[in-house]
């Protein structure tokens, strides 16, 4: 199992609602400071961070993100 947290910039209102509907994240939030919103994603395999993290990218208004992978 794999966790990884995906820091997201985007002046978008629900982008953490947005990140919610994807597969794989089992938590979105909204936070203040650099970036606007945060997706809690849990994976099998660690090549399928890439795969959401790009469909992140991908939502229209999305303008940076950020991803770190929990080690163990």
């Amino acid at each position: 199992m794999v966790k990884a947290i995906v820091l997201v910039k985007s002046p978008k209102r629900l982008i953490a609602a947005k990140l919610g509907k994807l597969p794989f994240v089992y938590n979105s939030f909204p936070v203040s400071g650099q970036f606007d919103a945060v997706a809690l994603i849990n994976v099998q395999d660690l090549s399928e961070i890439r795969q959401i993290t790009t469909k992140i990218q991908n939502i229209p208004g999305v303008e940076r993100t950020e991803t770190m992978v929990e080690l163990q």
